[in-house]
């Protein structure tokens, strides 16, 4: 019988010796067709993990970005010739398809982190098997039904769904002929995943947890700085691996900013993912709202204080909630929390916010405010993250790099990076008859 990774392999033999012209031309009718369903994917989107049916949108637009630019980014695919110091040898560099791809998303963007993963692995030729998260199939099983309707082989990109995601994992990482393994989760499971593959060498990018430190300096536009820190805190209801998860602010304006961003927060409109008006959903599941609540009490016990929220609401749902008075020994800094949850805390110089900043052992994203350009460069140097936000919340776009330092993971996603992972670079070096 033919399994899926049987499917995958002889798939890639032909997809791999397709042009790239091919390739973009099914791209790029992919990316019309999920455009063209954005409202029926955005309500798939906040029916099946709660998140805010107006957002959901934005998040089919970012997704589609990544097959557009990837329909593009796959003609320059190039190769280089290399001077020899022979007369007589030429010297070639090509660049290659890795070969067949096992993929696993998350459940905070069910359409996007597809995307961002199968779009460059589909450009460069190589076959894509994809595990969506358990919470979140159905935005993952109609995307793939649309590649079909582009013309997209149906082999070449399959999806497999499951209630058992370490069973079926292993079959797939266990299987030499599967050459690259790319994961976006927790940085628990990615470590596991990181040693599973190493038996049959595979490639991979893991894009892991984040602990995103805002730095807000004295000098900053606090309405702008304000906006921006709930820009990137309450988007999904913080659910995202780049949300703010430590707000530092200058002791000189800490009062008036925290003051300010509380009566934000409490004017968040909380509802049914489905309501125009709705801007935090509820939480995926009761495991995700048992962690945010355990985060407030820890910090609550240990001399925090709530400024507004605190407090879970019926079903799913977390009241947005701004926390001061932090301190050391609290897990809500030491650990993503993943909830509507803004811890404030203090700051006397730009060394003691960067040290700050800094010290986790996570390094995925990071933001800072400040009108002062030689302190956005340096700050912005100095943080020991992959992604940095200045004055701006939501850097993310589809042909830039996504990925971290330390524990948030391995490898790059979007932009030419992205492309890259699912590149084998082959030296050819020719003796002239």
């Amino acid at each position: 019988m033919k399994t899926v990774a049987d499917a995958a392999v002889s798939a890639f033999a032909s997809w791999k010796k397709t042009t790239v012209y091919e390739r973009a031309a099914v791209l790029r009718r992919w990316n019309d067709l999920i455009l063209s369903h954005g409202d029926e994917l955005a309500r798939l989107i906040a029916t099946e993990m709660g998140k805010p049916v107006t957002e959901a949108r934005g998040e089919v637009r970012y997704a589609a970005s990544f097959i557009e630019w990837y329909a593009e980014e796959a003609k320059r695919i190039y190769g280089a010739t290399i001077p020899s110091q022979f007369a007589n040898k030429r010297l070639l560099v090509l660049h290659q398809p890795v070969g067949p791809v096992y993929a696993i998303t998350p459940w905070n963007f069910p359409a996007a982190m597809v995307t961002r993963k199968v779009a460059p692995a589909l450009a460069a030729g190589c076959t894509v098997v994809l595990k969506p998260a358990e919470q979140s199939p159905l935005t993952a099983v109609r995307l793939r039904e649309l590649w079909e309707e582009a013309g997209g082989p149906s082999d070449v990109f399959q999806v497999v769904t499951t209630s058992d995601p370490v069973a079926i994992s292993k079959v797939f990482l266990d299987d030499p002929r599967i050459r690259k393994l790319t994961f976006t989760g927790s940085t628990e499971v990615g470590m596991k995943l990181y040693a599973q593959a190493a038996p049959t060498m595979k490639r991979l990018s893991l894009e892991l947890g984040g602990h995103a430190p805002f730095l807000i300096f004295e000098d900053a536009d606090i309405d702008a700085a304000v906006r921006e820190v709930c820009n990137s805190k309450f988007r999904n209801a913080g659910q995202t691996c780049v949300c703010v998860n430590r707000i530092y602010v200058h002791e000189s304006i800490s009062e008036v900013f925290t003051n300010r961003l509380a009566k934000a927060v409490r004017a968040l409109k909380v509802g049914d993912p489905l309501d125009e008006k709705t801007q935090i959903g509820p939480l995926v599941d009761a495991q995700g709202l048992e962690k945010v609540s355990s985060h407030v009490t820890d910090a609550v016990s240990k001399g925090a204080r709530i400024v507004t929220g605190g407090s879970a609401l019926e079903g799913l749902y977390y009241s947005p909630t701004v926390l001061t008075d932090l301190k050391p020994g609290m897990i809500i800094l030491e650990e993503e929390t993943f909830g509507p949850v803004a811890p404030v805390m203090t700051f006397r110089s730009t060394s003691e916010a960067v040290d700050l900043a800094n010290d986790v052992p996570y390094g995925l994203a990071a933001y800072l405010w400040t009108r002062d350009l030689s302190r956005a460069f340096q700050v912005a140097e100095a943080l020991d993250y992959g992604i940095v936000g200045v004055n701006d919340g939501l850097p993310s776009t589809a042909q830039a790099p996504f990925g971290g330092f330390k524990y948030s993971g391995v490898g790059r996603e979007g932009g030419k990076w992205g492309l890259e992972e699912y590149l084998e670079v082959k030296y050819v070096s020719l003796i002239l008859p």
